[in-house]
C-alpha cells in the first residue's frame, strides 16, 4: 500500500521539475518571462506550501495556475526577501529554479543590492510564521516593520513604487492608521485586503449600487482573527457599495458562547437575514444537527455604522466550512450567495487577488480602495479587544471616517478545474 506524502512534497517536486526543466524555462514553455516584465520585490514572513506568500509570489513565477500551463503574470519577481525560514521552506529551491536572489535585509531586496530602489512594486505579505499575539489574540506580523524599512528606500531613493499589503494592514489601529496616512502623505499607491469579495459568488450576487441598506450578515469559519478579518472584508466590500458609501463605524461588540445564542434569541440580528446566508452555505458540517449543539464555541461581531447601518458576523465552527452573507434592503428585500474558496484547486480565488495587484502595479491606481482595509483593521482591533473586555460594547470614534468606493464585484471566469483546495 503507497504511503500518502506531505502535501509540501509535491510542492517540492514541482519545483524540482522546474530544475531539470532548464533553469528559468517554464514547464512547456520556450522561453523565461521577458525582461519587459514589471520588476517587482516581495518582502514575506515565511514562503512554504500554500502559505499566503506561495500562492500569490508563485503565481509570478509558475504561472496564474501554479503549474506552469496558466497565464503569465506581467509582473517579474526580482527579488525575495523572507523574515523567517522554516522546515517546509520552498524559496531557496524556486530561487534556483527561476533565477532571482534572495537577500538577507529589506533595503538590499528593494534595491537588488544596490543604492537605490530598483523595483516598480512591492509585495509585503505577513502572513504565517511564528509571531507572538497579542493581548486581544491577534498575530503580530512584522507589518509595520516592513513598512518602515520599505519606506526608508523610497525616501533614500527620492522615488515611490504601488505598494501592496497582504490581509489588514496592521494588527493593531495605531499601526493601521500609521500606514495609511504616510501613504497618503507621501503618495504611494496603497492597496490592500483580503481575497475573499473578489471571489466566485454562488449565485452571482451584490449589494445594488447606491441602495439603501438595512442590515448585513456574513456566516464565518476558522480562527477568530485570521479568517474573521475575511469575513469583516466582506461585510465592508458589500457596506460600501450602499447610498452614500461609507459613513464610518461608531460601535462594536464582540460576544462569545452562550452570549451568542442569547443575543440570537433576542433578535439582536435579523433572523431571516441570517437564514438567507445560511441556506447559501453549500453543505452543513451539523449534519441537521441543532447549532447550539454543534457549536460549541460560537463568535458574534456586531458593527453599527453612522447611517444606522448594522452588520453582524457569526463564527460557527463545526457547522459551516465556507463564508456566506446576505443583506436586507430598506424595502425589506434579503439577497444572499456564499463566496466560493474550498472547492476551488490551490487558492484559485488567489489569482484574482493578484490580477488586482498587477492592475494597480500597471496603473498606479489602487483597484480597490485601502480606506476598506483600514477600516476593517481597527474593526478588527476594537472587536478584539471587547472580546478581551467580557463583550463590552466600544464607542469607535477613529472609525467614524467616510469613503466612497468605484470598486465594483465582478463575475470572474470559471475557475480551472482539480482537486478541491483543502486536498492539496
Amino acid at each position: 500500500m503507497m504511503t500518502r506524502l506531505p502535501k509540501m512534497y509535491y510542492s517540492l517536486f514541482f519545483i524540482l521539475s522546474l530544475l531539470l526543466a532548464g533553469g528559468c524555462r517554464h514547464l512547456g514553455a520556450d522561453a523565461a518571462v521577458p525582461d519587459t516584465h514589471v520588476p517587482v520585490a516581495a518582502i514575506v514572513t515565511v514562503y512554504r506550501h500554500n502559505s499566503h506568500a506561495d500562492i500569490i509570489v508563485s503565481r509570478l513565477l509558475l504561472t496564474h495556475t501554479l503549474d506552469g500551463k496558466g497565464s503569465e503574470s506581467p509582473l517579474k519577481l526580482a527579488a525575495l526577501y523572507t523574515d523567517q525560514k522554516p522546515s517546509g521552506d520552498t524559496s531557496r529551491l524556486l530561487a534556483a529554479a527561476k533565477r532571482f536572489p534572495i537577500f538577507d535585509r529589506i533595503d538590499e531586496t528593494l534595491t537588488l543590492g544596490g543604492d537605490r530602489l530598483a523595483v516598480d512594486g512591492v509585495l509585503l505579505i505577513g502572513e504565517h510564521g511564528d509571531y507572538p499575539r497579542s493581548p486581544t489574540g491577534n498575530t503580530q506580523y512584522p507589518k509595520r516593520r516592513f513598512w518602515d524599512e520599505t519606506v526608508d528606500v523610497f525616501r533614500r531613493s527620492g522615488r515611490t513604487v504601488p505598494v501592496f499589503m497582504d490581509k489588514h494592514l496592521a494588527d493593531n489601529w495605531q499601526d493601521a492608521k500609521a500606514i495609511h496616512d504616510e501613504a497618503q502623505a507621501l503618495d504611494i499607491p496603497l492597496m490592500a485586503g483580503s481575497s475573499v469579495p473578489l471571489t466566485w459568488r454562488k449565485p452571482a450576487a451584490d449589494v445594488r449600487r447606491d441602495a439603501e441598506l438595512e442590515e448585513i450578515v456574513v456566516i464565518t469559519f476558522g480562527s477568530t482573527d485570521h479568517y474573521g478579518f475575511h469575513a469583516l472584508e466582506v461585510a465592508q466590500a458589500l457596506a460600501e457599495q450602499r447610498q452614500g458609501g461609507e459613513t464610518g463605524i461608531v460601535s462594536v461588540q464582540c460576544l462569545t458562547n452562550e452570549a451568542v445564542w442569547t443575543a440570537m434569541d433576542a433578535g439582536v440580528f435579523d433572523r431571516d437575514v441570517f437564514d438567507a446566508a445560511w441556506n447559501r452555505l453549500p453543505r452543513h458540517l451539523n449534519r441537521g444537527r441543532p447549532l447550539k449543539d454543534a457549536v460549541p464555541n460560537p463568535v458574534l461581531f456586531l458593527l453599527t455604522h453612522a447611517d444606522g447601518l448594522r452588520v453582524a458576523v457569526i463564527e460557527l465552527n463545526g457547522a459551516a466550512g465556507e463564508w456566506a452573507g446576505a443583506w436586507k434592503y430598506a424595502d425589506g428585500e434579503i439577497d444572499a450567495c456564499q463566496f466560493w474558496t474550498q472547492e476551488a484547486r490551490p487558492g484559485a480565488h488567489f489569482t484574482l487577488l493578484v490580477n488586482g495587484i498587477e492592475q494597480m502595479i500597471l496603473t498606479g491606481r489602487p483597484a480597490w480602495p485601502a480606506e476598506r482595509t483600514l477600516m476593517t483593521s481597527g474593526s478588527l482591533d476594537a472587536l478584539l479587544t471587547s472580546r478581551l473586555k467580557g463583550g463590552e460594547r466600544l464607542a469607535t470614534p477613529h472609525l467614524a471616517f467616510a469613503y466612497r468606493s468605484a470598486w465594483r464585484w465582478r463575475e470572474p471566469p470559471p475557475p480551472p478545474p482539480g482537486r478541491p483546495w483543502a486536498e492539496q
